[in-house]
């Protein structure tokens, strides 16, 4: 308690109103700069502001709640569509604990990552205030750690908004950096370029209202050039580099084409779980599914939980489905919950299924990457007599396995599901074990549109950095069709019912990223500890 009073006590005396009104502008031209704003060139100088007053703080401590307020604007304004989990009356809570719950949803994952940035702005302050003349080292350090930090989260149940969605799907050139090394590529060139401008373009302190002096030297002018020029070289390299990338084509066989069809079947999730919005599900999909067969698609494909029932063959539904992809003879990939052994009793998972007109499953994919507290409940032995799942299902979802293949009549396909489209890491392994394309089955019900845009920029991602073509089938919107180069070919309406007929290349190449994993990150580490130690020595 005692260190906790000592720490506020210097926390308010420190504490700058100038400087917290920089860090929060930084925080909203950074968000601006991510779908559906996607005023991207902000990103290029958003961070500007946060680096001047991390470098320009003498105190870590302070530097650390700068960098939490950074935090919860950016994600505060990007994850706000949270929010639209309100109302839940239809699963019987109450209007009050619905409000509860979905602005503490939104606050806790809005604090998890503004707890990394946190960690970030008291670490390069630390760093500036021992070594303030090392003013290249400092941008690496930082760009080290930011890109380390994201990776981290990306290995956590809660992640979203990384810096390079503020790149996808507009600037282009810039996301095919992440053939060579990820996303972290991306994320890396925009805190450097930043850093490096921040400390060129740095301003006096009382620019920054800091009531305490600050122990950052001031930068001569002849340093303030190089850094500059750095920034400038830094930003036309990327470009370039990207560019490059972007113009490689390689032709592929006819051969190498297929045609899926995919139905958005625009049920909501308050309904569709009800007899009604079964059998509104039901006759969507098999009206779809004909259609689609009735144009020549080679197989067709529905969202995520497209099918609300826990699978079993011998149901009423399912069983209809079945006799309907009998009669047509083409495949269907349905999204629906269907039973694993676990310990000897059957529970379910998210999965998207392939059903052949034999009658029987083939392909499988089980969602990996499950939603906290809609899918499980996080420590389930401590929890779960405190909190209940925010599900109408009956059954626990058990994740799938991270080594899966989703083999096709088709071929190969590399699968996401829901929200996965933002774990670059579960893509990565599907692709290198011989995925030949993407597609990503989603709900996206109920949240808003530009929520669906930023999941939009995520495919794109995936697609240029395993250089695949990805479909993407949601109930809601926006289902689209990218290809390899991360160009939107097709975007439907959201909230409608529709069908489309797409083809996709089959690819088979590998990227530097499939190949050796975001090896950048570990590299600027490494580099920033050498460099480190040597100087000390």
């Amino acid at each position: 308690m005692k260190v906790a009073a000592t720490f506020l006590r210097n926390l308010a005396y420190g504490w700058s109103w100038g400087q917290a009104g920089l860090v929060a502008l930084s925080g909203v031209l950074m968000a601006l700069a991510l779908p559906p704003w996607s005023l991207w060139p902000l990103a290029w100088v958003g961070l500007v502001p946060l680096w001047w007053v991390v470098l320009r703080t003498p105190q870590m401590g302070l530097a650390t709640a700068y960098g939490l307020l950074w935090g919860l604007v950016y994600y505060g304004i990007s994850l706000a569509w949270i929010t639209h989990l309100h109302p839940l009356m239809w699963m019987g809570v109450p209007w009050g604990s619905s409000v509860a719950i979905a602005l503490s949803s939104w606050l806790f994952i809005v604090f998890w990552g503004s707890v990394c940035i946190a960690v970030w702005g008291g670490a390069i302050a630390w760093a500036a205030h021992r070594w303030p003349h090392r003013r290249f080292w400092l941008v690496l350090a930082g760009t080290a750690l930011w890109c380390a930090l994201e990776a981290l989260r990306n290995h956590s149940p809660l992640d979203w908004s990384p810096l390079s969605l503020t790149q996808s799907p507009n600037n282009l050139w810039i996301v095919h950096l992440s053939r060579l090394s990820g996303p972290g590529a991306i994320t890396a060139i925009l805190v450097a370029t930043n850093g490096l401008l921040a400390l060129a373009f740095s301003p006096v302190p009382k620019l920054l209202g800091s009531p305490s002096p600050s122990t950052h030297p001031p930068i001569h002018p002849s340093t303030r050039r190089p850094l500059a020029l750095a920034a400038i070289a830094l930003v036309l390299l990327g470009h370039t580099l990207g560019a490059i990338l972007y113009a490689r084509t390689e032709a592929v066989p006819t051969s190498q084409s297929i045609s899926l069809g995919l139905i958005q079947g625009n049920v909501p999730t308050r309904e569709k779980l009800t007899p009604q919005g079964v059998s509104q599900a039901l006759e969507g999909y098999t009206s779809g599914y004909r259609s689609l067969v009735a144009q020549g698609v080679d197989a067709v494909v529905t969202p995520e939980g497209a099918l609300p029932q826990l699978w079993n063959a011998n149901t009423p539904q399912i069983a209809a489905i079945i006799r309907t992809v009998e009669q047509a003879g083409v495949p269907l990939w349905l999204g629906t919950f269907a039973p694993v052994p676990v310990e000897g009793r059957s529970q379910y998972t998210q999965t998207l299924l392939e059903l052949r007109p034999d009658g029987q499953t083939y392909g499988r994919y089980n969602k990996v990457q499950l939603v906290p507290l809609g899918e499980y409940v996080p420590f389930e032995a401590v929890l779960d007599r405190l909190i209940s799942r925010l599900s109408p299902l009956d059954s626990y979802l058990v994740p799938g396995a991270s080594d899966q293949r989703f083999e096709t009549s088709v071929g190969q396909g590399i699968v996401g599901v829901c929200y996965e489209s933002a774990y670059s890491r579960l893509f990565r392994p599907q692709v290198g074990n011989g995925g030949e394309f993407i597609v990503t089955a989603s709900n996206n019900d109920p949240y808003p549109v530009w929520m669906m845009k930023q999941h939009h920029g995520f495919d794109a991602l995936r697609a240029v950095e395993s250089d695949r073509w990805a479909l993407r089938v949601t109930n809601t919107g926006l289902s689209g069709l990218v290809d390899n180069h991360g160009r939107t070919l097709w975007l439907g309406e959201p909230h409608i019912y529709l069908t489309h007929r797409a083809t996709l290349d089959r690819r088979q190449t590998l990227t530097p990223y499939i190949r050796w994993g975001d090896w950048l990150t570990p590299l600027l580490l490494g580099l920033t500890l050498v460099l480190g130690w040597r100087d000390r020595r």
